[in-house]
């Protein structure tokens, strides 16, 4: 197709499109019909030391850039994602899934995080103030913390990047990015544009690489990198944060996920469906922050779940690039046979099906859009990140009950309540153990929101007017009254 035609297929390092060292090379597939889309550069450790170099290299000239020339450059980048929408939309579903709808919503989402960084790159601030003693002026100035190495997810490859590399640029610090393998050519494209837009060779280098362990080691132990920010598994992270010790790296984490949804009995359950269709289906389950465990008030249980079970039936399912299609592939067999295992584990336990819960026939990685109730609380659902489009419904009597088991996991991204009480919306959002809460809603993701979580899904924030102060240091000067 042309618009996957026109991606370049090299790795970015210091301004130019070049191969790999060793000229390998790995295969972008789509999960649709498992067919070959194309072969682009499989970095080696060695690549991913010259692009470090690169980025190390651009790093002081980059740095004294003034803000508005950076802001200027995310904003024109900004306006070409815009215009580009409908050929990222198609380049981001062919490569991982999702429907053309959600591909254009990604698109906005993704592009707003340079609009938002844009404006912030000018307000960074810092303070003069006389110690207490009289005797020194306490000057505070803000500067870049320096080269970052970038790790995004294949789930939203556009917005991931967006989101780390937005913030870097406004703040004057230069990259690496690496893309996860399944998902590269959203970056690739991404690359191009910021080159578009006037972004200086060196500051954002982009390495492929099916070697992630071997590429990124060597960097962080290194002593050149000076950022990590990550967005992955829990597991993976905690690696990772063990390798940025040694040197001690600054990391930003955006890990895994096991986000409760708590529907109390006085619930509208009109807007309680709908909320859980959004936090549970967007992007078909595959997000951090879906609904994974969804405690229903005993009195209304059994309604909800045919409310439910009778919306997630009516769900299309098919590729992505087709007309009306609700529910793309997941972005692999091994992702699918995940979803399938937990489900059939769920059902062992006693749980029941009321939609959906079958291996489709035929290519691609479908699954159907699944509910279950009867889920027992020893099931693995419960305390796996199932990434997949199936709704575990469980039940409770009191607000402890149902907070209790919330809050039972070593996650705590996002979590969901659906209720009219306001004093028991506050009282319990008080209450989860999550860095984020959807009261009422089931999206809670915003460009002009701090996004991350607590106890082991993370640390730090992204978004939001915070966002840039993972990528700046503050520096304090003594200035001795009247020198």
């Amino acid at each position: 197709m042309t618009v996957v035609h026109d991606v370049p297929k090299q790795l970015y390092i210091g301004g130019r499109w070049q191969d790999a060292e060793s000229g390998r090379t790995l295969s972008v597939d789509n999960p649709a019909t498992g067919e070959e889309l194309c072969q682009v550069a499989d970095a080696s450790p060695a690549d991913g030391r010259r692009a470090a170099e690169a980025a190390v290299a651009a790093q002081a000239a980059w740095a004294a850039t003034p803000p508005r020339v950076r802001s200027e450059i995310l904003r024109r980048a900004y306006d070409i994602i815009i215009a580009r929408t409908e050929d990222l939309a198609l380049l981001m579903t062919l490569e991982m899934g999702k429907p053309l709808t959600e591909a254009r919503a990604e698109v906005a989402y993704a592009a707003e995080f340079f609009r938002w960084f844009s404006e912030e790159a000018v307000r960074i601030d810092g303070g003069l103030t006389t110690a207490p003693d009289g005797k020194n002026r306490l000057l505070v100035t803000r500067q870049p913390v320096g080269p970052c190495l970038l790790i995004t997810p294949w789930n939203f490859p556009l917005a991931m990047g967006t989101r780390k590399i937005g913030p870097a640029i406004a703040a004057g610090c230069t990259m690496v990015l690496k893309p996860a393998p399944q998902t590269p050519l959203s970056s690739l494209a991404l690359a191009g544009i910021l080159t578009e837009a006037g972004l200086p060779e060196g500051v954002l280098n982009i390495v492929t690489t099916t070697d992630a362990a071997g590429v990124v080691e060597p960097l962080l132990r290194g002593g050149q990198i000076r950022k990590l920010s990550f967005t992955g598994s829990t597991q993976v992270g905690r690696i990772l944060l063990a390798q940025c010790a040694d040197t001690v790296i600054r990391t930003s984490m955006e890990l895994g996920g096991n986000a409760p949804l708590i529907v109390f009995d006085d619930a509208d359950l009109d807007v309680a469906v709908e909320g859980t269709m959004v936090a549970k289906m967007r992007n078909m389950g595959e997000s951090c922050c879906a609904a994974n465990r969804i405690y229903v008030h005993t009195s209304v249980a059994e309604e909800f779940a045919t409310r439910l079970a009778t919306r997630m039936a009516a769900l299309k399912v098919g590729p992505g690039t087709e007309p009306g299609i609700d529910v793309g592939p997941l972005i692999d067999i091994a992702g699918r046979a995940k979803a399938h295992d937990v489900v059939r584990d769920a059902v062992k336990r006693g749980a029941t099906v009321l939609t959906g819960g079958e291996l489709p026939e035929g290519p691609g990685c479908f699954y159907p859009p699944t509910v279950l109730t009867g889920v027992s609380a020893d099931s693995a659902i419960i305390d796996t990140e199932v990434f997949g489009p199936v709704a575990a419904i469980l039940t409770f009597d009191d607000e402890d009950e149902a907070v209790a088991a919330a809050n039972d996991t070593e996650f705590g991204l996002a979590a969901y309540l659906f209720t009219q009480n306001l004093d028991r919306a506050l009282r319990v959002s008080e209450r989860l153990e999550s860095g984020m809460i959807g009261l009422n809603t089931g999206l809670v993701s915003n460009p002009a929101a701090p996004f991350g979580g607590v106890k082991q899904s993370g640390l730090g924030r992204e978004g939001g007017r915070v966002g840039i102060e993972e990528f700046l240091e503050y520096k304090y000067i003594a200035v001795p009254v009247g020198a």
